[in-house]
């Protein structure tokens, strides 16, 4: 054949190339089938849920929707403006210099602009702003995000929590539609499809299908992490077990330990081992390592058994394990952690033991990201109306709430980050999912007793009642948090999005006892898990009294690193005396036999 039939115009794609496009959506088209034909199958053993009747759902438009009209006049001429000046810019993108140097004035102005929406990740690419035409792309989406936002900011007639729903649900839709989501608009992915020659497409689609078929969003490689081989491998061994939870004790670090030892509860909404997830990262190597004899319970993933299980048996259950460590080390009291909702759960505790006249049985307390008023609660209150709650009884009817509701709750709050992101990523680009220790955690989903997470939800996130006295009572004892005298450390996150600033903060108007407050860097987790090797973020601390959050951070001194060593120092405070690491300190070697290795089996329950 000679040269001249090899010849193919430029710009148009060679026979190979069309054949190998052919491959790759024929490919995909196979997939999508196949994963069709799975779930068809699924489904046909399961009821599908009725949808909403168009009269009803009109009938129950609230009353709110009359002023949409003039609040969308008003963000019309806002568009108009910004639209002009927008358009302007573009212009200016892919107008020859000679011809700017001839229009009069200075550059168009920036349109108006939302910071929330402006530090967007998503466009920090320079692709975007290189390319005029993806900038136009990228600029008109933030311009149509922040009239969106200007619209239900200027709606009347709404309660302020209806405004926050609103807001936070376009929020939501906003950041859905952001171009960096699509592979046509994005630049990122349309290079890397010619660059691959759409290998990244179909590896994208088999991480959605995966995703899909498991009902989770994966953020991390599902196969890099083994509990007991590279995460969660402090030594230790369970020493107690009960229906709910199983006590693990971990080896002294030192020769010598502080006599009181301390009993962590980490939440039950997930894995215990935030706190122990790799030798340089954990916080319970790093207190064996301060000499502290260190217990973990380890609460058991609810199934069908755990139906009827409520607040009090989470209540009874930290007790339980408080006495259990008291008599195994024939000590009088313990120091002990609650973190997140076992901190809300701890501080009911203490007000019962207080109440019945035991509270010398906990020496102190410390609360990481804990709140027990929830007026400002935050993002999360959102999601707490008759609506949400339905539909929790009907996601609970074996007597569970599955994980993955909680996990895909959580995700909402920072979609952005914890969604979009990986969409982009996993879906899109087809990137190898990277092997990270803390998203490996934030995936391991524990489920939920539904009777309790309801009754949670509607007790304390809707009606606020556990800082009302004796509105609330367990095993038979009416709670009132202001008998708590208690010595407590309250740790808050300076940008939490689970238990704010500010609802954290009132935890030292809640207790009678004398409390110490510690504002960390970072938010929910990295704001925890702050181990001073790493030298990052920062606290602030205020040893002045101080009446209201505004004056603490007023004469707050801020300190460089981990808040872990001024964490360790008002613990050993409190009960300097030190023993001998023998005898029962050394896990099974007391009254208590080992059942198992650390983390145990409960962690590992599915």
């Amino acid at each position: 054949m000679s040269a001249e039939n090899d010849f193919t115009p430029p710009g148009l794609p060679t026979l190979e190339e069309m054949q190998h496009w052919t491959w790759v959506f024929g490919r995909a088209q196979q997939m999508m089938l196949e994963h069709a034909a799975t779930m068809a199958q699924q489904m046909a053993q399961k009821d599908l849920p009725q949808l909403t009747d168009p009269a009803t759902f009109q009938a129950k438009l609230p009353a709110w929707m009359g002023s949409m009209p003039q609040a969308m006049l008003d963000a019309q001429a806002d568009m108009w403006r910004d639209g002009m000046t927008l358009w302007q810019g573009f212009i200016g993108a892919i107008t020859p210099p000679a011809l700017i140097a001839e229009h009069e004035g200075g550059p168009p102005a920036t349109p108006a602009q939302v910071p929330e929406l402006r530090s967007d990740r998503r466009f920090a690419a320079r692709q975007w702003h290189d390319n005029p035409v993806y900038a136009l792309i990228q600029q008109s989406y933030l311009m149509v995000s922040e009239q969106m936002l200007r619209v239900a900011d200027r709606l009347e007639g709404l309660e302020p929590k209806q405004k926050e729903k609103l807001r936070f649900a376009l929020k939501g839709m906003i950041d859905a539609s952001s171009p960096a989501n699509f592979a046509l608009t994005n630049p990122l992915v349309m290079e890397k499809m010619v660059e691959s020659k759409g290998e990244n497409l179909l590896k994208g689609l088999d991480h959605m299908l995966s995703d899909m078929r498991k009902g989770q969003l994966t953020h991390t490689d599902p196969n890099a992490f083994e509990l007991g081989r590279n995460i969660a491998v402090t030594p230790g061994k369970v020493v107690y077990e009960s229906p709910l939870f199983q006590l693990i004790q971990y080896a002294p670090a030192t020769d010598e330990v502080v006599e009181t030892p301390l009993v962590i509860f980490p939440p039950w909404i997930n894995r215990f081992y935030i706190l122990d997830l790799n030798p340089q990262k954990s916080f319970v190597k790093w207190a064996t390592e301060q000499g502290v004899t260190v217990f973990m319970v380890s609460w058991k993933s609810a199934d069908e058994s755990m139906a009827e299980v409520i607040w009090d048996d989470y209540v009874k259950a930290q007790i339980e394990a408080i006495d259990t460590v008291r008599d195994l080390l024939d000590v009088p009291s313990v120091h002990t952690i609650g973190y997140c909702v076992a901190g809300t759960t701890l501080a009911a505790t203490l007000a019962l033991l207080a109440r019945r006249g035991e509270a010398e049985r906990v020496k102190s307390v410390t609360f990481f990201t804990a709140q027990v008023d929830f007026e400002k609660a935050g993002d999360l209150t959102l999601f707490v109306d008759d609506e949400q709650l339905a539909l929790i009884e009907q996601l609970g009817s074996a007597g569970y709430l599955d994980g993955r509701y909680m996990a895909a709750t959580f995700n909402l709050l920072r979609g952005r980050d914890l969604i979009w992101n990986y969409v982009i990523n996993n879906y899109l680009l087809g990137e190898d999912y990277p092997p990270f220790d803390l998203l490996h955690w934030n995936g391991d989903t524990t489920n939920l007793p539904a009777k309790w997470h309801k009754s949670y939800l509607k007790d304390l996130y809707r009606d606020n009642r556990l800082v009302q006295p004796g509105s609330i009572v367990i095993d038979g004892t009416p709670i009132d948090l202001r008998l708590i005298q208690t010595p407590a450390y309250i740790q808050a996150g300076r940008e939490d999005h689970i238990a704010p600033l500010e609802s954290v903060w009132r935890l030292n108007e809640a207790l009678s006892g004398p409390t110490r407050f510690v504002l960390a860097g970072s938010g929910h987790i990295a704001g925890v898990v702050n181990p001073p090797s790493m030298q990052k973020y920062q606290y602030w601390t205020n040893d002045a009294p101080a009446n209201s959050l505004e004056h603490f951070v007023a004469g707050a001194k801020e300190t460089k690193g981990s808040w872990w060593p001024d964490w360790i120092e008002w613990l050993k405070a409190h009960a300097p005396k030190t023993v001998k690491a023998k005898g029962a300190r050394i896990p099974g070697k007391g009254k208590l036999k080992a059942i198992e290795d650390a983390p145990g089996r409960y962690v590992k329950a599915r």
